[in-house]
């Protein structure tokens, strides 16, 4: 007869990008009482680095513990974007049910799906929570019935389809069962409640034999790293002599020298845990996510988790401008290539190879905003380097050339869905779906080859007059498209000469493209300066002075005005890049650059292509 652990719940909390899991982890926390009254606590509390709280997306999966009527709930705050997909997957496999957050007027979106259907297929019991209940144009029901049907689609048994919901209003702390928002009561018991009761409880087998997974890594200065994931039997205690699991099916003896549980927002020291935990584990040099943890004398492995495969790669290279070391303090190859080796000890997605130049690495993700998330992490802690432009991951598979194609869902007022439509087709995409919702809003589905899609968000921005949302994540590989998918059709302006860009330069250009650079910006021969309006390149320059004469002319009183420079982000520079050029990325610039800087040996190696 196996027994559950009453007294413990392990839940995972996931949405689609923005439906405010983040937001619905605070008030939890805050409700549950776990913060001292006086105690400060930011808001958004689970975003802890700076470009998670900046961007406000969850990058990294999280877990918290709150005390709710003698129930210990265990809550893991997942990443919604698709790049993180992999830390989904791998959560779900220490959870025993699901808080699926679905925002009650944006209903079920490509994210939804995506990490609905990985909780699914792990058999896990749902918990649906239809946020932002307060908007003025929320439909509740329509909401609910959407969800129903995705359910269907995926799969889900008969006691999936049987989830109670739960209506809430995360930013302003309240939530109720009924769907009528003057019925929501100023706290979240409602959702504690549902959790206690629909959530299944881990079974309580503390006398067998100890098996615990990793399931994600953090690393600490003192302790080296630290292995966290769910003990799922037996007990575990400080000091205990155990055995590791490699994945390659090789086995390590070790001493657990620190166990850790968590509550509220800390770590907390513990001697012993049992079958159910979630905690983490110092004492191991090399432990990695997807070994198990056992006892010397009775090795038993857990089945290996899948982590996601990269699909996108780009060339990391020492800086080597003009401007080469003037902002950065880490510009060495010696210093970059630690900084990468240490990035693999947290993240299991990320894949670093040497080339054949000892000052350039080819770096693996899994998308555009995994790779230069890595990239600002990096120039925020001084380092100095160059990007090539992002290609995605050709594989084989049974002799045919396969590249990863993404599943695309666009939402647009009517009269941009031409243009969407007409862009996606020259990049190769395939229609799937589209419904009108009525009220002026289209929703368009597309199957795209990666490929088409980088550089594709500035054109759709463009074509929708930034009134159009998009969302994308990983389906499939597929046979390869023939011919060009994708890419940039303007050429670009490229400055002739070292010194700084002049007004009197800038607006003698004006009439050829778009400027990148403000008056007074240093620029260098072969530094991109702006987007030329053909689709040639042309070297211009821009650092251009007035010959003053004693001559007077007419109009000579009047003021010039120019036109305002383009600023572009990091991500949208990588986009932006061409086969022959590179990002340049310092502590305090982003500059895109021509691989050749001299205009000459740039024309040669241009007719010998």
């Amino acid at each position: 007869m196996t027994t559950a652990r009453e007294d413990l719940r392990n839940i995972a909390i996931i949405a689609h990008v923005d439906h405010g899991k983040t937001t619905l982890v605070d008030q939890l926390l805050h409700d549950s009482g776990t913060f001292r009254e006086h105690e400060q606590v930011d808001e958004r509390a689970m975003d802890s680095n700076d470009i998670e709280k900046e961007r406000g997306i969850t990058i990294l999966a999280k877990n918290t513990a709150i005390e709710y009527k003698n129930t210990r709930i265990n809550i893991l705050d997942t990443p919604g974007h698709a790049d993180f997909g992999g830390e989904v997957e791998r959560i779900m496999k220490m959870v025993d049910g699901v808080l699926l957050v679905v925002d009650s007027y944006e209903g079920c979106m490509p994210q939804t799906r995506f990490v609905l259907k990985k909780a699914l297929e792990q058999k896990l019991r749902p918990v649906v929570v239809l946020n932002k209940i307060d908007r003025p144009n929320a439909r509740p029901e329509e909401v609910v019935d959407e969800v129903l049907d995705l359910f269907i689609e995926l799969g889900a048994d008969d006691e999936q389809l049987e989830f109670p919901v739960v209506y809430a209003s995360a930013l302003n702390g309240t939530s109720s069962l009924e769907s009528d928002p003057a019925q929501q009561e100023n706290s979240m018991n409602p959702v504690f409640d549902t959790i206690l009761e629909h959530i299944p409880a881990p079974i309580d087998n503390a006398d067998d034999a100890l098996q615990f997974q990793v399931t994600m890594l953090d690393y600490n200065d003192y302790l080296g790293r630290i292995g966290v994931g769910r003990v799922f039997r037996g007990t575990i205690k400080v000091g205990q002599q155990v055995a590791l699991m490699k994945n390659d099916g090789s086995v390590k003896k070790f001493r657990v020298s620190k166990l850790f549980g968590f509550i509220g927002l800390k770590r907390i020291e513990i001697d012993q845990a049992k079958s159910g935990d979630i905690v983490a584990i110092a004492g191991m040099e090399d432990i990695n996510v997807g070994e198990t943890v056992c006892p010397v004398d009775q090795q038993e492995a857990l089945p290996l988790l899948r982590i996601d495969e990269p699909t996108l790669q780009m060339t990391f290279v020492v800086n080597n401008s003009p401007f080469a070391g003037r902002e950065g303090k880490h510009v060495t190859s010696r210093k970059i290539e630690e900084r990468l080796m240490s990035e693999l000890e947290t993240d299991v997605s990320l894949r670093v190879e040497q080339t054949a130049s000892p000052d350039a690495w080819v770096v693996s993700g899994r998308g555009e905003l995994h790779l230069s998330i890595l990239v600002e992490n990096m120039r925020r802690e001084g380092y100095e380097l160059q990007l090539s432009k992002p290609e995605v991951i050709i594989k084989e598979i049974d002799g045919v050339k396969c590249e990863p194609v993404e599943r695309v869902q666009i939402d647009v007022p009517e009269e941009y869905t031409g243009g969407v439509m007409e862009s996606l087709g020259i990049r190769k995409g395939e229609m799937l779906d589209m419904a009108n919702h009525g009220n002026g809003q289209v929703r368009i589905e597309f199957k795209v080859p990666s490929r088409g899609l980088i550089g594709y968000s500035t054109e759709f921005m463009t074509i929708t007059h930034g009134y159009g949302i998009i969302n994308h994540s990983f389906e499939e590989y597929a046979p390869m498209v023939k011919g060009q998918v994708g890419g940039r059709r303007q050429g670009v302006l490229v400055s002739l000469e070292n010194g700084k860009a002049s007004t009197y330069g800038i607006m003698n250009l004006e009439d050829r493209g778009v400027i990148f650079v403000e008056p007074g910006t240093e620029v260098y021969a072969g530094m991109i300066v702006g987007e030329h309006n053909r689709d040639n390149d042309l070297t211009v320059n821009i650092t251009k002075e007035k010959h003053l004469t004693n001559v007077r002319s007419a109009n000579k009183d009047n003021t010039v005005t120019i036109r305002k420079s383009r600023k572009m982000s990091l991500e949208e520079s990588l986009q932006y890049l061409n086969d022959d050029e590179y990002c340049e990325v310092t502590p305090e610039s982003v500059r895109l650059r021509k691989k050749i800087l001299n205009k000459n040996e740039r024309e040669k190696a241009a007719k010998k292509k």
